[in-house]
C-alpha cells in the first residue's frame, strides 16, 4: 500500500504538523527542520531558541489533544516558489528546501494549511483531525539531528512521537518498548561489563572488556570450528591494502563514500579495507586451479572498517570498525554455485538453531534484487541479473522456505538472500547475507582449468554465517535480555565463599574447574553471602554456588540457576559432567 493510501500514514504524518503547531506557539520563531511520518509514528527537527526535555512533553500533547477534538481540517494549496520564500523570512531550513524545488525545475510548491498553522508540505495528510484518536499517540524522545544528516550543519532538536489507530493498540506498543529498553544492549553491555566506548579513541569503535572479549572469543571460535567442519579454508589477509584493489573490484568508487579517506604511504594510496572479497580473490589468482580445487571455500573472521555517518552510529549494531565471519565459495558452474547457496543457508539455519531462534518468529528470508535502471547503483548485465535472481528464487522455493522479494537491495554485484532478524520490537535488520556474483569473477579473471583442459570462467557465492560479530552480539544480548545460555556466558558459574575459612578451597576448585575448560570466577569478598548472590543474579551469571562448610565436606553443591527459583543439586564430582551436558560438550 503507498502512503497515499495508507490512513496510519497520513494520521501519523498529521500529527507531525499539529505538534509543530504546538510548538510554534510556544516558541513562533521556531525553525522548522524535515517531519516525516515513519514506522511506528513521526518526528520533527526544530531549531528552538533553548534546551528543552521531556518534561514538556505532557503541555504538548495536551495542546495537541485539544487540536484534535477542534477538528481542525487539512487543506493543500499550491504556491509559486517566490512567494512561497516569504513565507518564511526566518527560517533557512525551509527557505533551503524551497530553493532546492526551484532548481529541481518545480513551478509551484506544495503547502498544507491546518487552523492558522501553514506549512511546506507534499502530504498526504488526514482530511480532519476527528479521524484521529486523541488517545491514540504519545510523545517519545528528544534526540539531536544535524541538519540533513550532515555533521558539518546545525544540530537541531528532534522530537520523535508513536501513532496507531487505537489507544489499545499504543499500549500495546508501549509495553513491548519497555521491555525493549530493558533489553537495550547499549544498557546492559554496561551493566554487564561487556564493552565500552571511548572519545578519545573515536566514534563508533567499540572497545571489548574482558568479558566482551571473552564472549567474542566463544562466537568466534564456534563459528570457525563448524565451518572448519564444514569443508572451509580458512585465512588471514591485511586490514589494509593498495587502493588500487578496490579499484579493480569496483568496490571504489561504488562504496567511497562508506570507506575511510585513502592513506598516502611512499607515494601509494593505501585503504582500510571495507571488504575481504579482492584479498580473498587474490589469493586464489597465487596458483593455478582446476576443477578439482572447486568449490573453494575461503573464510576468514575478518576486521573491517567503513566509514558510517554520526548519527547513523548505533551501540554494536552500527559501527565503524568490526569484525566479519566472512567467506568467498569460489564455484566451477552455476549449478555448483546454487548447490553453495543452499549449503551456506543450512549452516545460518544450523547458527540460528543453537541459539534458540527460530524461522518466521525470530528470523526470515528476503530475496535481494537488482534495479535494472540503475546502472550507477548495480554492475549493467541484464541477461546475467535475471538468471541470478531466477536461480535463487528457485532455489528458495525448493527449500519449501517463505521469502519476500526486494528490489533494490542487492550488492553492486549481483543479488543476495538477506536473513533479516527480528529484534524485541518486531522490527528487521539484516543479520546474515548469501550472495550470487557473477560481476567478481570477470573482473579479476577468476579462471580455472576444466576437466578437458580448457581455460573457465569461475562463479563466486559470498556468504557470512553469522555476520558481523559486534552486530550479533548486540541482537544477542537483546535477544537473551543479558541472561546468556550456559555455553555463551562469558562467566558460566561463580563460586561463592561463606567465610574467610572457605577461601582457600574455592580458589582451588575454581582452577581445577579452569583446567576443565570452565568459565568461572570467585566472590570471596567479606560482604554477606545474599549481597554476594545478589552480585551474582544482577551479572545474569547462569550458575552460581555458595561454598561453606558443608561444600568443604564433600556435600552436595546447591547450584543456584539463573531465573530460576529452585536451586539444582549437582555432586562435586559430577560437576564438571553437568556443565559440558548442558553446553552441549559432554
Amino acid at each position: 500500500m503507498s502512503h497515499d493510501q495508507d490512513p496510519l500514514y497520513r494520521k501519523r504524518h498529521s500529527l507531525s504538523h499539529l505538534m509543530s503547531m504546538a510548538i510554534v506557539e510556544m516558541y513562533p520563531n521556531a525553525g522548522l527542520g524535515v517531519g516525516p511520518a515513519i514506522e511506528d509514528g513521526f518526528y520533527q527537527d526544530y531549531d528552538l531558541p533553548e534546551p528543552i526535555s521531556e518534561e514538556l512533553f505532557p503541555k504538548i500533547e495536551k495542546r495537541m489533544r485539544e487540536m484534535i477534538k477542534e477538528e481542525i481540517a487539512f487543506v493543500q494549496h499550491e504556491m509559486d516558489p517566490d512567494e512561497a520564500i516569504k513565507e518564511y523570512p526566518h527560517d533557512p531550513y525551509k527557505r533551503e528546501l524551497i530553493d532546492e524545488l526551484v532548481k529541481r525545475g518545480e513551478k509551484t510548491v506544495s503547502f498544507y494549511k491546518s487552523g492558522n498553522f501553514e506549512n511546506l508540505c507534499a502530504g498526504p495528510h488526514v482530511v480532519s483531525t476527528k479521524e484521529i484518536d486523541p488517545e491514540s499517540f504519545k510523545l517519545t524522545k528528544i534526540a539531536g539531528a544535524y541538519w540533513r544528516g550532515d555533521e558539518h550543519n546545525k544540530m537541531l532538536t528532534r522530537i520523535y512521537g508513536v501513532a496507531f489507530e487505537t489507544k489499545k493498540e499504543l499500549d500495546a506498543y508501549l509495553e513491548r518498548l519497555e521491555e525493549a529498553k530493558k533489553r537495550d544492549h547499549r544498557k546492559l553491555g554496561s551493566e554487564l561489563d561487556l564493552f565500552v566506548f571511548s572519545d578519545v579513541v573515536g566514534k563508533g569503535l567499540p572497545l571489548f572488556t574482558p568479558r566482551g572479549a571473552t564472549l567474542r572469543r566463544i562466537l568466534e571460535r564456534f563459528i570457525v570450528d563448524e565451518e572448519i567442519r564444514r569443508g572451509y579454508l580458512h585465512v588471514t589477509t591485511p586490514d589494509i591494502a593498495k587502493l588500487d584493489l578496490y579499484k579493480k573490484s569496483g568496490h571504489y568508487p561504488h562504496y567511497k563514500d562508506s570507506m575511510y579517506a585513502p592513506i598516502q604511504i611512499d607515494g601509494e594510496e593505501f585503504m582500510l579495507r571495507p571488504m575481504t572479497c579482492p584479498h580473498h580473490y587474490e589469493l586464489f589468482l597465487s596458483k593455478p586451479r582446476s576443477y578439482r580445487d572447486l568449490p573453494m571455500r575461503i573464510a576468514e573472521v575478518a576486521k573491517l572498517y567503513r566509514y558510517e555517518q554520526s548519527g547513523e552510529l548505533s551501540g554494536l549494531m552500527r559501527v565503524r570498525s568490526f569484525c566479519l565471519a566472512d567467506a568467498h565459495i569460489i564455484c566451477a558452474d552455476e549449478a555448483q554455485a546454487i548447490e553453495e547457496v543452499g549449503k551456506a543457508l543450512d549452516l545460518i539455519e544450523f547458527v540460528a538453531e543453537k541459539f534458540g531462534l527460530r524461522m518466521g518468529d525470530d528470523y526470515s528470508y528476503r530475496l535481494s534484487l537488482g534495479d535494472r535502471n540503475d546502472t550507477e547503483k548495480y554492475y549493467k548485465n541484464d541477461p546475467a541479473w535475471d538468471k541470478g535472481e531466477q536461480l535463487l528464487r528457485e532455489m528458495l522455493k525448493m527449500r519449501k522456505c517463505s521469502f519476500v522479494e526486494a528490489e533494490g537491495e542487492a550488492a553492486f554485484y549481483g543479488p543476495k538472500v538477506d536473513i533479516q532478524m527480528k529484534n524485541v520490537l518486531g522490527k528487521e535488520d539484516t543479520a546474515f547475507t548469501v550472495q550470487y556474483d557473477f560481476c567478481m569473477p570477470d573482473r579479476f579473471e577468476l579462471d580455472y582449468a576444466a576437466s578437458d583442459g580448457s581455460k573457465k570462467r569461475a562463479v563466486v557465492v559470498h556468504r557470512s554465517s553469522i555476520g558481523a560479530i559486534e552486530r550479533i552480539i548486540a541482537f544477542l544480548i537483546e535477544h537473551y535480555a543479558g541472561a546468556f545460555p550456559l555455553w555463551l556466558a562469558p562467566e558460566q558459574l561463580r563460586l561463592v565463599s561463606v567465610g574467610e575459612a572457605h577461601v582457600e578451597f574455592v580458589e582451588t576448585l575454581a582452577g581445577a574447574l579452569r583446567a576443565e575448560s570452565v568459565r568461572v570466577e570467585t566472590d570471596t569478598s567479606s560482604g554477606t553471602i545474599g549481597a554476594k548472590v545478589r552480585r551474582a543474579a544482577g551479572m545474569k551469571i547462569p550458575w552460581t554456588i555458595v561454598v561453606g562448610d558443608k561444600e568443604m565436606a564433600g556435600g552436595d553443591f546447591q547450584v543456584n540457576v539463573f531465573g530460576q527459583e529452585k536451586k539444582r543439586v549437582v555432586p562435586q564430582s559430577d560437576l564438571v559432567e553437568h556443565i559440558k551436558k548442558e553446553t552441549g560438550h559432554a
